[in-house]
């Protein structure tokens, strides 16, 4: 079991008033799941994920990720789960502007201080496994939307990550770019990886194997079959 998230709340302040996030939020996710959590905006779907990406910290509750109590973790351990255990994708694909598909997907190497002739090499294999190293030179401007999320998907499994963080990522692509992408989701999801992807779509969302509904910060598991068909 990768993730085992049991009776989690997280409140935020305003003012002197608490305001309730996420309201005992119990789930897990094994090795090589699939799971999406679809909610609409407001439903607490970015707070679960940055928790879950171990980016904040529940007010309560217990959350052991591959064992271990990210809750004792100090800040810098929390830092290292990050980079050695959780590939990111974002909607916007935050790519970095100036340095080459390439330069982008070696920066977790260069975080995790791995040689540079190393770097390359693993920066052009996940490039490879999103099918676009005949682009690794080209920067960021030069690639389309879809290609910028692929980048950003290779960048995310160059450390061959627990599990991959999926934020809306189909949210800046259009129709078909966004149904290449969730193929290419499925493909890394049948080699092993394991994913836990946010989404409001339902069409987005019926490619994984577990649907979750968060709603007002409430977790419930969802009729994956009233999906079926939308793709």
């Amino acid at each position: 079991m990768i993730i085992d998230i049991k009776n989690l709340y997280k409140d935020y302040l305003n003012g002197e008033m608490v305001v309730p996030v996420l309201k005992d939020v119990s789930f897990s996710v094994d090795e090589g799941e699939f799971v999406s959590i679809m909610g609409r905006s407001g439903s607490g779907k970015s707070t679960l994920m940055n928790i879950i990406g171990c980016l904040d910290r529940p007010t309560s509750g217990n959350y052991l990720f591959n064992g271990e109590d990210v809750s004792a973790m100090s800040d810098d351990e929390l830092s290292d789960l990050r980079n050695r255990g959780v590939g990111f994708i974002f909607q916007q694909f935050n790519l970095l502007p100036r340095d080459t598909a390439l330069e982008n997907v070696e920066l977790p190497l260069v975080y995790a201080n791995v040689p540079a002739q190393e770097r390359k090499a693993r920066a052009l294999e996940a490039l490879e496994r999103v099918d676009l190293a005949d682009r690794a030179e080209f920067l960021p401007t030069q690639l389309s939307g879809g290609q910028k999320q692929r980048v950003a998907i290779a960048r995310a499994i160059v450390n061959n990550p627990s599990i991959l963080l999926a934020d809306e990522p189909t949210g800046a692509l259009d129709s078909r770019s966004g149904e290449q992408l969730m193929e290419l989701f499925c493909d890394l999801n049948r080699q092993g990886m394991s994913i836990v992807m946010i989404t409001h779509e339902r069409g987005v969302a019926a490619y994984a194997q577990r649907v979750m509904m968060l709603s007002d910060g409430v977790l419930t598991d969802t009729d994956k079959e009233s999906l079926e068909g939308i793709k």
